[in-house]
């Protein structure tokens, strides 16, 4: 897996990222069926004040988020509920294993691992695959698709030994 990692706020490199982001990528990938070593993301590392401006521009909201993610294909979930139509391999397009840009804020991912107390290195893999599989078409703006897409992150972080993100471990 080739992670084009851009770190634009040095907090970021005290980070384990570069070596989060690829495992992450691999694990999410790899259970999806998907050939990891055939795919490749951008992935920007920021702050808050950056990923509000792109939040408002490309979503009209102008506030800080966790992560954002733009898919390099349209990859949409059915309308039925069933998981989007993964992209092929062509040997022939040198872009078809392209799957997108992410952008990751370190200001929200760290006071939300603080405020759900998980280490910050699970917080973070556990957002770079969720946006990883916003690149490959999942979504949870409708109950199944949510429902199906955590089911995902749940499988693929415990495949990580990483705990389900959902449940609430502040006692």
């Amino acid at each position: 897996m080739c992670i084009d990692l851009i770190i634009e706020d040095d907090r970021w490199s005290a980070t384990a990222l570069d070596r989060l982001a690829p495992r992450a990528a691999r694990a999410t990938l790899t259970r999806l069926g998907l050939d990891p070593d055939a795919h490749e993301l951008c992935l920007m590392a920021c702050d808050d004040t950056r990923i509000a401006t792109l939040n408002a521009d490309f979503r009209d909201k102008p506030r800080p988020t966790n992560v954002l993610s733009w898919p390099a294909t349209d990859l949409a979930a059915s309308e039925d509920g069933d998981p989007p139509a993964l992209p092929e391999p062509d040997p022939h397009d040198p872009d078809a294993g392209f799957l997108g840009d992410i952008a990751i804020a370190y200001e929200t991912c760290m006071r939300e691992a603080a405020e759900q107390h998980k280490s910050p290195d699970d917080h973070v893999t556990h957002l770079v695959v969720h946006a990883i599989l916003h690149c490959l078409g999942y979504d949870h703006m409708r109950d199944r698709d949510a429902t199906l897409m955590e089911r995902l992150e749940v499988d693929i972080l415990g495949k990580l030994g990483i705990p389900d993100p959902y449940r609430d471990t502040s006692g």
